[in-house]
């Protein structure tokens, strides 16, 4: 059983910033590439960032400059920095792995979100 765990979502004035951390926890034999999702009220899901277990990394054209996905393998966890935080940033912010668990089975997975707000 594999388990992801996000947290460090708030709400936050426009120009702010956040750090967001989502820790796998499990049976995990191996995690390749992580990342963070995004979905607003009315919106579907989107991509945010993805780094590679290179630590090679990809960015939305709406972040670029202002987000930053790093990576602790040692601890599974993957990080987005977010500064210079916009009304329209605010989403329900999505964790996703790709893990190869004990059992040698490969899948991604899902942790259960976190609440951005951008208001004054």
């Amino acid at each position: 059983q594999v388990q992801l765990v996000e947290s460090g979502g708030g709400l936050v004035p426009p120009g702010g910033s956040l750090r967001l951390s989502c820790a796998a926890s499990g049976s995990i034999l191996s995690m390749n590439a992580m990342g963070w999702y995004r979905q607003a009220p009315g919106n579907e899901r989107e991509l945010v960032a993805t780094i590679t277990g290179g630590s090679r990394t990809r960015y939305a054209d709406s972040v670029k400059g202002r987000f930053t996905i790093s990576r602790d393998n040692a601890k599974n966890t993957v990080y987005l920095q977010m500064n210079s935080l916009k009304p329209e940033d605010t989403a329900i912010y999505y964790c996703n792995a790709n893990i190869l668990t004990t059992s040698w089975v490969r899948g991604d997975y899902w942790g259960q979100g976190t609440q951005v707000t951008v208001a004054s």
